[in-house]
This record gives structure tokens, sequence and C-alpha cells, in this order.
């Protein structure tokens, strides 16, 4: 599926995050203005088979954004993407990214972000894209934590704007797999979605950030409430979320503490329940919405790289 907005032919530059599964593009103004967009679920693992330049092309000439420079992040820089971007390494600063961004050997400037790794044998971690939306979403000189939900969701400390260490939990992902491929899933109705004022949510919530009981003995928990009659098949999503989201962000407050103001990355339901969690643990939160902040990175680097055409 494709979808698009408006056309300009003031743009500047263009700008994508390319993912595993999506691609977003926009034309943008010399000031950062965004003037038309593109979007498709033809991401990293469709372009394994399509092609990353036959991707390209097409959008961007139906942006009217042809001979224009133009800047990705996100997977188009993994091993199995585009072209490899080498991972910039803890402890970085992300004004840093547009000097480790690499050409793509076709006609024009067209250039991929790298991503930040973790070098580290005890906790070694990945990134790729969401150092772009932390860029776009922070202030020049931001100390703090930064919180982006999703699949594998990612706790990253900053401080004066520099990335200085961060973890990935495997929040969504997991959700996905005991929801679909678990004895759990015959305790839940996946009709009923996760709500922040769900009683279920806040139970599991609570637990989960209480210690009490270890997560994997917690969501076997959620089909014996059903099966004696204590829960109901409804509660089920709302619990199961509330135990994961619970451990994730518990986790993260015993590294981190709660001391610090966390600036989180999302949008959309998951941005309420992740709001509603912070708050119950005990965190100062401010949202930032998941999609603005990619272009916001994007345009950031971008009119950094190419300020004397732009």
């Amino acid at each position: 599926m494709e979808q698009q907005q408006g056309r300009d032919a003031r743009g500047a530059f263009v700008a994508i995050d390319w993912g595993t599964s999506s691609f977003r593009a926009w034309l943008m103004a010399a000031d950062g203005t965004p003037l038309a967009e593109r979007r498709s679920d033809e991401g990293m693992r469709h372009c394994a088979a399509a092609g990353f330049e036959t991707v390209f092309r097409r959008h961007v000439t139906a942006l009217g954004g042809d001979g224009l420079p133009a800047l990705i992040c996100g997977m188009a820089g993994a091993r199995q993407g585009w072209r490899e971007a080498p991972y910039l390494h803890t402890p970085t600063r992300l004004d840093a990214l547009g000097a480790g961004a690499v050409q793509v050997d076709i006609d024009g400037d067209v250039r991929i972000l790298p991503g930040v790794a973790q070098a580290s044998s005890d906790e070694p971690d990945v990134m790729r894209g969401e150092e772009t939306q932390i860029l776009g979403s922070i202030e020049p000189g931001f100390t703090g934590l930064v919180c982006i939900p999703g699949t594998h969701s990612k706790w990253v400390r900053i401080e004066d704007g520099a990335i200085v260490d961060f973890t990935t939990y495997m929040t969504g992902e997991l959700f996905a797999l005991v929801a679909e491929h678990s004895v759990v899933s015959l305790a839940l109705d996946k009709e009923v979605n996760a709500t922040p004022d769900s009683p279920a949510f806040a139970a599991g919530l609570a637990a989960a950030l209480s210690g009490d009981a270890a997560l994997t003995s917690s969501l076997f928990r959620i089909r014996s409430a059903m099966l004696l009659g204590f829960a109901d098949r409804h509660d089920g999503t709302a619990k199961l979320s509330g135990l994961l989201i619970g451990s994730e962000i518990g986790d993260a407050a015993r590294r981190h503490g709660r001391q610090h103001p966390v600036r989180l990355i999302a949008a959309g339901p998951l941005a309420r329940l992740y709001e509603t969690a912070l708050t119950h643990a005990g965190f100062t939160t401010t949202t930032a919405d998941a999609e603005l902040a990619s272009r916001r990175g994007l345009s950031r680097v971008a009119l950094t790289l190419w300020n004397k055409r732009a």
C-alpha cells in the first residue's frame, strides 16, 4: 500500500526513513518544512527481492525529487540493506551522525546515516533509526533518558547531547510471540486492546514493577487465572501488556534511577500506555511524536550536509 500527500517544486532535499517493513519519504524545503510525502510497506525485507534502487527511484520521482540530494536512516544501512553504514560506537555525539553517513553508489548525492553500537562484551547492543529519532526530539545539550517503545524498545542515556549507553528490550516482539504462539494466547480476547485505564493493565504493571514475581511465572498465571475463574479473557491482553511494559520500565528504573527526565518517543495508543506506566513508575516524562522525530532528525543532518545547496 502506498500513500502520498501534496507536491511542491521548491524541494531542497529528500528525507527517507527506511525500516525493516516500512518506507517513508518526504520532499523537504530548505528550511526543513515537509512539502510532500510517500509511504509504503516496502521495507528492507521487501527490497531484498525488489531492489533498493528501484523502490528509491520510483518514490523520489513521484515526490518530484529527482536530482535532489537524499538522506536515509534506518535499516537501508544494515548489513542486509542497500549499503552498510558502519555503526558509530558509544559514547558518541548525535551531531556526529552526518559525518558517519555513507554514499550510495548511484547517480546523485544519496547518503545513508549510520546506526549506533554499544561494543561491550558484557552488554552488546545496536540501533538503527532510533538515533535519528533521538536527534530530532531532544534539545542541544539534553541530559536525561530517552525511551522509544516498539518491537524492540530502546532506553538510551544521553549526557549533554551524546549517547552514553543504551539497552534494548524485546517488549513488543515478546508480546506478539506470547499472544500468538504460547499457551497464554488461549486466555486472551484478541479483539480487546489494552487501554491505560484498564484495571488489568494496572494490575500487571504493578506486579511487574514490584519485582515480587518472576515474569515467566506471572505470564503463565494469566492463563491459570482464566481457567480458575479469577479473570475473564477480555482482561488478558491488558494484563499481558502491563506485565511486559512494567518489566521493561522496572529494569530501566533499577539501572538508571528515577531522577532523570524521560523523553518518550512514541505515538498513538502505545504512547498512552507508556505515559501511564512511566508516571506510575515515578518518572517525569515528556512525549515527542515518533514520526515527527524521524523527520526532524533527518532534516537537522541534511541541512548541515547541504547547507550551501538548501
